[in-house]
């Protein structure tokens, strides 16, 4: 092993002298050097996500699926097992994995472009179908791994390499607020945004990631965390600067907090939210009649 490697296992193996190790490594996630850049977000939110396949137990049953972007290389971090999907159809292959394999955990780990962009016809329907799969979306407010470009989710008048004189809502449009998007969706299950720019709000989107695997692990339905992001290198700030600028622009447009969560509305799973406010419909009267 190298220097790095056995150094890792020594802090992860430490307990001598009666101390007890608090923080250590995920068993699910890699002992290896990741590609991001410093003050990037995907670190912390790839670590919590490791933390949660940990305690949930479910490691060798889970199956991730890395997008194109920043965290393409995801498949080198994750200790389960992880499949490529091409730019956008992270939604499309986790739902195939999931309905070969029914018992196990599926979830799609998307940036903004990957996801709000080039796939969101695969993210709309993968939702409105009710796939029992759980996303994790990073939303940093621009393409981060091909140089800076403008995202979906790019504020108005944000400067990016494509929009040098600031994001014109007149000619690209406004940026797409996914959690709201997609809470109008009946099939949809759980919906939360959160921030990772403090412990405290890293404490709540560790609470929000376990709740959208505990959800599939129960068959409620399609959860997605979205997590409001940085990216300093292509913001041209440094890590704390980038924060700043996260809570000062991405938070009052991208508001933190729970969009959809039918369990909390007193339903199984998102289907039985779903027949209760289409209840008015003789069809689905029938339907409901039929199936018990």
């Amino acid at each position: 092993m190298s220097d790095m490697t056995d150094t890792l296992v020594a802090d992860k193996a430490f307990e001598t002298d009666g101390m007890q190790v608090v923080f250590e490594r995920p068993d699910a996630l890699l002992p290896v050097v990741t590609n991001y850049c410093p003050g990037c977000s995907h670190g912390v939110v790839q670590r919590l996500v490791a933390e949660t396949i940990d305690e949930l137990g479910v490691e060798g049953t889970t199956v991730g699926v890395a997008p194109v972007g920043c965290s393409v290389m995801s498949y080198d971090f994750f200790g389960c097992d992880m499949i490529e999907a091409s730019h956008g159809r992270a939604p499309a292959v986790a739902t195939a994995v999931k309905r070969v394999l029914p018992d196990g955990v599926v979830f799609a780990y998307q940036g903004d472009g990957d996801l709000a962009s080039i796939g969101m016809a695969e993210t709309i329907h993968a939702a409105t179908r009710g796939e029992n799969i759980t996303v994790i979306f990073i939303n940093n407010a621009i393409y981060g791994m091909t140089g800076g470009q403008m995202a979906p989710t790019s504020l108005p008048t944000q400067v990016t390499q494509t929009s040098p004189y600031g994001r014109e809502p007149q000619t690209a449009g406004y940026p797409i607020r996914v959690c709201e998007l997609l809470s109008t969706l009946d099939g949809v299950a759980y919906l939360e945004r959160v921030t990772v720019d403090s412990p405290k709000n890293i404490r709540k989107a560790k609470k929000a990631i376990k709740r959208a695997f505990e959800n599939q692990i129960n068959g409620v339905g399609y959860s997605l965390v979205e997590v409001v992001a940085s990216c300093p290198t292509n913001w041209g700030m440094d890590a704390s600067e980038a924060y700043d600028w996260l809570r000062e622009n991405m938070l009052p447009y991208y508001p933190l907090g729970v969009y959809k969560d039918v369990v909390a509305e007193g339903f199984e799973n998102a289907a039985e939210a779903a027949f209760a406010r289409a209840k008015e419909c003789p069809m689905v009267n029938s339907q409901m009649k039929g199936g018990e």
